[in-house]
């Protein structure tokens, strides 16, 4: 046995008032989040969104030709699923697992029931919605316009900003796949950001040793996410501390 996440480790769960949250706890389901882990494919009908704590989830957008590129992620900061309550049910992209880790499952039907009992937590995640696709516009500024070392540097401070450390356990290939490129890029990227100090890279776990070189050597597509998410969402620190309720254990 270990301990495990708890519910308010989510910040859109943290941000709801404590009643709301009680009324949820019951039915959030703590599910492992195993790297490579599909958690819906392009064209399914949704049933459950999810709330990562630990993991962090990437967006695709598959080709038919099978090639993928990464339209958003999503981590601590948010869920999983929006589709299911934007009306839509289903989605055009894939839900793959980037980051190993956590999440509390919660049934959209039950999510449905909360929306109508208080109204709040529906403009929580429409808030939420509304920077995810803030995320995704700029993914596509970016990808289009800009280099694979400036692309590199967004996506490392995006994932940075959904784990609580500084390491990402992640292969160059898996990166590449992310970002629609091929993996030499992403390697000489890596390469030029290890030997200006900024990155180290080893055995798979890529560690942030100067984050502040790394946001100057960023494109601006990174600061007009992280400003759009800040204006649509509550403070990490104003949000609720965990309560004794919230903590579990899980099984392996």
């Amino acid at each position: 046995m270990s301990a495990a996440p708890y519910p308010r480790q989510n910040h859109l769960l943290a941000a709801l008032p404590d009643d709301v949250l009680e009324r949820l706890l019951p039915h959030l389901e703590l599910v492992e989040m195993p790297l490579s882990m599909v958690l819906y494919e392009s064209g399914d009908t949704l049933r459950h969104v999810y709330f990562p704590t630990d993991s962090i989830v990437s967006l695709l957008y598959v080709m038919e030709s099978g090639a993928s590129a990464e339209i958003s992620v999503v981590g601590n900061d948010g869920v999983i699923g929006v589709a299911l309550f934007m009306g839509g049910e289903s989605t055009t992209s894939r839900a793959i697992v980037q980051s190993a880790g956590r999440a509390y499952r919660l049934l959209g039907k039950r999510l449905k029931e909360e929306f109508n009992r208080h109204s709040e937590m529906l403009h929580l995640m429409l808030r939420y919605s509304q920077a995810l696709i803030t995320q995704m516009a700029q993914t596509a500024v970016c990808n289009r316009h800009h280099s694979i070392d400036q692309q590199l540097c967004r996506w490392l401070l995006l994932s940075l900003d959904r784990l609580s450390g500084s390491q990402l356990a992640m292969t160059q290939e898996l990166i590449a796949n992310m970002l629609g490129v091929r993996r030499e890029g992403v390697t000489e990227a890596a390469g030029k950001l290890h030997r200006q100090g900024v990155i180290d890279y080893s055995r798979g776990i890529i560690t942030v040793l100067d984050r502040p070189k790394l946001e100057s050597l960023s494109c601006q597509c990174y600061a007009v996410v992280k400003r759009e998410t800040d204006r649509l969402l509550p403070e990490r620190s104003a949000l609720n501390p965990p309560q004794k309720s919230d903590t579990h254990t899980i099984c392996h």
